[in-house]
């Protein structure tokens, strides 16, 4: 597999990872899909969200796949009175990837970064790496060290 920016920056930060491959289904971009595939279970498989609030401007989410963003506690935990998630069409432009391939790590600028402290159950999760087909698996402290992420309850 070639090397992704996601994991261009890990390595540059020596964290240590492992790439956990599956195969892309067009038809279901679903994390909940990829967990099955790569054999975790979905509360240790993070997706990246990507939304815009009205004082903050551009934030990053990583969440449980099988969980949905409260925006409302998001609107807050951002000091925002609103969020709204960015269209699919500004998504490359904005952080460097597409749907069903947006990593956290090594986006286009350093966004606010907030993870669903459900993170900290587990010693490592998966969030992408930043390309379709491909999950990092790495330590959950690392990971939330490195993309300085708050930890809340955002589900």
């Amino acid at each position: 597999m070639t090397k992704t920016n996601a994991m261009r920056r890990l390595d540059a930060a020596k964290i240590k990872y492992e790439v956990k491959e599956y195969e892309v289904d067009e038809n279901d971009l679903s994390g909940t899909h990829i967990a099955e595939q790569i054999g975790l279970p979905f509360e240790q498989v993070f997706k990246t969200l990507v939304a815009k609030g009205e004082k903050s401007g551009v934030v990053v989410f990583c969440i449980p796949v099988n969980k949905e963003i409260d925006l409302k506690k998001a609107a807050v935990v951002t000091g925002n009175k609103k969020l709204e998630m960015l269209h699919v069409k500004d998504l490359l432009g904005t952080t460097g990837y597409i749907r069903g391939g947006c990593s956290p790590i090594g986006m286009k600028k350093k966004f606010p970064t907030y993870m669903d402290e459900s993170a900290l159950n587990f010693e490592q999760i998966t969030v992408s790496a930043g390309v379709r087909g491909a999950q990092l698996l790495l330590n959950v402290g690392e990971l939330v060290k490195f993309v300085e992420a708050k930890l809340c309850q955002i589900t």
